[in-house]
C-alpha cells in the first residue's frame, strides 16, 4: 500500500507543478474556490462513506474511502506537506 500511496502522491505533485488542462487533479489546484474546493470534496466524500458504511456496502465503502484518501493527499500537497508528515503523525500515535 505504501508504494501505491507514494505513486499517487507523486502524480498529485506532478499535476500541481505541470497543471495539465485535462487533469482533474490540476483543476483542484487552480479552482476558483481555492482550497475550499478540496475541503468541500472531503466533506462530501466523508458523508458518502458514512452512508455506505450504514448500508454495509463494502464496494461503496472502498470506493468512498479511496476518494477520501485521494482528496486528503491533494490537501496535503496544497499545504506543502507530504506523506512523511502523515506517517510521522501516525507513528507518534502508535
Amino acid at each position: 500500500m505504501d508504494d501505491t500511496l507514494e505513486a499517487l502522491f507523486a502524480v498529485i505533485e506532478d499535476r500541481k507543478e505541470t497543471l495539465p488542462e485535462d487533469s482533474y487533479t490540476a483543476s483542484l489546484f487552480t479552482h476558483e474556490k481555492g482550497e475550499n474546493a478540496v475541503l468541500e470534496k472531503l466533506g462530501e466524500e466523508n458523508t458518502e462513506l458514512v452512508l455506505a458504511a450504514k448500508d454495509d456496502d463494502h464496494d461503496e465503502i472502498a470506493h468512498e474511502a479511496a476518494d477520501i484518501v485521494y482528496h486528503l493527499l491533494v490537501l496535503l500537497s496544497m499545504k506543502d506537506m507530504d506523506l512523511e508528515d502523515l506517517e510521522a503523525e501516525l507513528e507518534a500515535r502508535r
